[in-house]
């Protein structure tokens, strides 16, 4: 049965009843329907005095193109904690209409662990990526605006993009003001994916409204003839911004199969931003429940280390415990095994492809002081063999095991991994950085490229150089950082896919996103507006004639 099918014959619960088995009033939420709602981040005031209940993040190794399934073991996890009694709440990244269109399709889960409805959340959920599509445009309208009404700013540089949640690479470069209209000046511009504009990225690192609109305020738009940066303050863009995003800062509450809480909220990519959902979202799920299951995207050298360098690091959040998710299909393939082989038993390339594994391992308990478990997204033709040589691996460096099947089974196949959760994240550890945010912005970029990647260097362009120079010049030196690079290896060649070859990371760009608050440095080959694969998913999908969508993956 296809993932929506299943979706569709869920028992699900209307929403009112999720938010108060959450002990959620009434006052505090906003219906969208019968299955979604906004919670207020009023409540917060209330549950302020409450003790935080326990973090756990689900990462993975490098991917491979369709994804590990982090989601799918979240969801399973997070069902799995209630069927052993405990209390569990998901703390997830909302989805993009890019990849749902193009080639990975939705994130809501799969089989028996979804959160639901799962096609109105891959669509258009209650609206936050559109929010943040306006306040995108609507800043790259005021600075042509303004240019065109004389310009007072000296704006000479625009850096400033304008934003779809759409895959369309026909976008990436553009001519704009072609219309011939007096003050019109005809200039190069270009579209970003919505989920990387720097306002999403703002959105899910902000605490409160506050501190939405200063961050705003400082985002950088351009540059004027003596270099000097110019903000959106000085526009004064600030405060409709604000208020374009004023309800989308809200979470959203939805449900799992099995009507576990689910607060969906945010969504930056990973390998061009931070890869988390909100912080307002994951606060608000820690004072509700005992158990938090959040996800970061990619693999752990994207995601779990923007996770905890840079989220973390800003709100104060301390996670008890990771889990690193693989299969033994993708450790295979990064092993050196082809794709036509990936179903058979081959021994030789599951050893080869698990240092990739165990490099996460390291970084996340060796580098992080975060406890962690594998967990492995079972398929039927995984062997015997192939489990026991991975099991062996992990005993010798201390690491357990537990094998996931919540996609064919829901909570009832993550009980095994749910214990071992309960009982590893009973711990008083505390986080450790890679980097000092003091140190200077080639030092933390080599320290991640080096500890974190396995880099034995990095080399930087010149153009990278001087943007340093600047930004350092600037004061904004002492900024988390942001390494954009492709997920498929630890590298920035998503073809060197086993990590017992030496290798540099090179840096071709640096860009200070200064309402963010992090330096995004470019690494390899990576657009900010991906491009549709040549079958898009978008093919399949579809609207029957009782009105129901159908296609969704």
């Amino acid at each position: 049965m296809k993932d929506i099918e299943i979706s569709r014959k869920a028992n699900i619960k209307n929403i009112s009843e999720i938010a108060e088995n959450l002990n959620i009033d009434s006052e505090y939420i906003e219906q969208y329907g019968k299955y979604k709602a906004k919670i207020s981040n009023k409540i917060m005031s209330k549950l302020n005095n409450k003790p935080n209940g326990k973090l756990v993040l689900m990462t993975s190794i490098n991917p491979t193109p369709l994804g590990e399934g982090k989601t799918t073991m979240a969801i399973g996890l997070a069902d799995g904690l209630r069927q052993i009694g405990e209390k569990s709440i998901l703390a997830l990244r909302e989805p993009s209409q890019g990849p749902v269109f193009g080639i990975k399709g939705g994130a809501t889960g799969g089989g028996y662990s979804q959160v639901v409805p799962m096609d109105e959340i891959n669509l258009h959920f209650t609206g936050d990526i559109h929010a943040i599509t306006a306040a995108n445009n609507l800043l790259a309208a005021m600075i042509d605006n303004h240019i065109y009404f004389g310009n007072k700013l000296k704006i000479k540089n625009v850096v400033w993009k304008r934003c779809v949640d759409l895959n369309d690479r026909s976008l990436r470069k553009v001519e704009i003001n072609l219309n011939q209209e007096k003050n019109m000046i005809p200039r190069e511009d270009g579209f970003d994916i919505s989920v990387a504009s720097e306002i999403m990225a703002i959105f899910c690192l902000a605490e409160d409204l506050n501190d939405l609109q200063k961050r705003l305020g400082n985002i950088i738009i351009g540059y004027n003839d003596k270099e000097e940066p110019i903000r959106a303050r000085d526009l004064k863009a600030e405060g409709a911004m604000t208020a374009l995003l004023k309800d989308a800062l809200n979470p959203n509450l939805v449900q799992t199969l099995e009507n576990t809480p689910a607060i969906i909220h945010g969504g930056p990519f990973a390998n061009i931003a931070h890869g988390c959902n909100s912080v307002v979202a994951t606060k608000m799920a820690l004072k509700l429940s005992d158990y938090v299951i959040t996800e970061a995207g990619f693999g752990a050298d994207l995601g779990a280390e923007k996770f905890f360098n840079i989220k973390c690091r800003t709100s104060g959040i301390n996670p008890n415990l990771a889990v690193c998710v693989a299969t033994i299909k993708a450790l295979k393939y990064h092993g050196g095994a082809t794709k036509e082989s990936l179903e058979e038993e081959n021994i030789e390339a599951l050893k080869r492809g698990i240092p990739n594994l165990l490099k996460h391992i390291d970084n996340i308990k060796n580098k992080f002081n975060v406890p962690v478990i594998v967990g492995i997204n079972k398929y039927n033709q995984d062997t015997e063999l192939e489990i026991e040589t991975l099991k062996t691996a992990l005993d010798e460096v201390g690491v357990e095991l537990s094998l996931i099947e919540s996609w064919e089974k829901g909570g009832k196949g993550a009980i095994d991994l749910a214990q071992k959760v309960v009982k590893l994240s009973n711990n008083n550890n505390k986080l450790k950085f890679v980097y000092n945010i003091e140190d200077g912005i080639k030092e933390k970029i080599d320290k991640i490229a080096k500890e974190i990647y396995g880099a034995s260097g990095v080399e930087y362009s010149e153009e990278s150089i001087k943007t340093i120079e600047k930004i350092e010049k600037m004061g904004y030196g002492n900024l988390p950082i942001c390494i954009a690079k492709t997920q498929y290896s630890l590298s920035d060649d998503p073809k060197k896919l086993e990590i017992n070859e030496e290798f540099k990371i090179t840096i071709r760009d640096i860009n200070l996103r200064a309402g963010a608050g992090f330096i995004v440095a470019l690494a390899g080959k990576i657009y900010t507006m991906p491009g549709l694969p040549e079958k898009p998913a978008a093919e399949n999908i579809g609207v029957d004639e009782l009105g129901n969508i159908y296609g969704i993956f």
